[in-house]
């Protein structure tokens, strides 16, 4: 195999720096306002630290602040992201699993629904969503945001795809003739080849639901419902009147990015290819 020309080399690795540079600039500026206080937010230089950096205890005041208000807001979105994500998998999975491995009437149009509704934009469904959930009381509920966040049409098309292509049929077809039902194939065969599918879907309903400001916006109206997201715009729209609020918000940006990061870390050795190569005797 042949190496490709140096310049080539140099380009990509230099293409490569500059998307670095452009995703982890902002990270690191968090992390250095993170450890400001107002006065030092705006006085100093963004991108280095001020003389006396204080990172736990300002983020320690970003928690207790208002009865420990954000802590609230950040377990609300954990509860919203964690419980939408898994749901929207399993749902994803078996509607993915369900148009790729039985034959029925009506199966290419249901999907063809499925891959019109990842062409619709959130924002369009976000009045429908709250009309509806007005009228079944619903609304400035826990409920209003966490049964809109188990749909994913994406993670419905992007299941079926890797069910057709990673789930055999032979294999089906083998656990059918050992007496083995359709749950039980579904749940002891196609969840396990189908786990980097899963992974994706998880991880990228997660992080849509974790960063979904204008659903919660319209649905909610009591703060304690509030998810971090909502809370910490909250907090800036207050912040003429009580600027240690720029720092809160700062603080509080930064530990919601943390649960991100260590669910990408945590996860990512699950995102494998092949997993049922071999399976099959060809």
């Amino acid at each position: 195999m042949t190496r490709p020309p140096l310049r080539h080399r140099i380009i990509t690795n230099a293409l490569l720096a500059v998307a670095a540079l452009y995703f982890l600039v902002p990270v690191y500026w968090l992390t250095v306002s993170a450890t400001k206080n107002s006065a030092d937010l705006f006085g100093t230089f963004g991108l280095w630290f001020s003389r006396h950096p204080h990172p736990l205890r300002y983020l320690t005041e970003v928690l207790t602040h208002d009865h420990g208000v954000y802590a609230r807001w950040f377990a609300n979105s954990l509860l919203y992201a964690g419980i939408g994500a898994v749901c929207a998998t399993l749902l994803s999975a078996a509607a993915g699993y369900a148009l790729a491995k039985f034959p029925f009437r009506g199966r290419e149009t249901i999907f063809n629904v499925v891959l019109a509704g990842v062409l619709i934009p959130g924002t369009a469904l976000a009045l429908p969503l709250y009309f509806l959930s007005s009228a079944m009381g619903l609304a400035n509920t826990y409920w209003a945001v966490l049964v809109p966040s188990t749909v994913s049409p994406f993670g419905v098309y992007l299941c079926r795809i890797y069910a057709a292509a990673a789930v055999p049929d032979a294999l089906l077809e083998a656990a059918r003739i050992d007496g083995a039902g359709e749950a039980r194939i579904f749940g002891g065969l196609g969840l396990r080849l189908m786990t980097p599918a899963l992974v994706t879907v998880f991880l990228f309903q997660f992080v849509h639901i974790w960063n979904n400001y204008f659903l919660p916006l319209v649905m909610l109206s009591d703060s304690d419902l509030y998810p971090v997201q909502l809370g910490l715009t909250s907090w800036t729209g207050y912040a003429d009147r009580q600027p240690v609020l720029y720092q809160y918000t700062v603080g509080g940006a930064l530990l919601s990015v943390l649960p991100l990061m260590v669910l990408m870390t945590v996860l990512q050795r699950y995102w494998r290819t092949g997993l049922t190569e071999g399976s099959v005797k060809t």
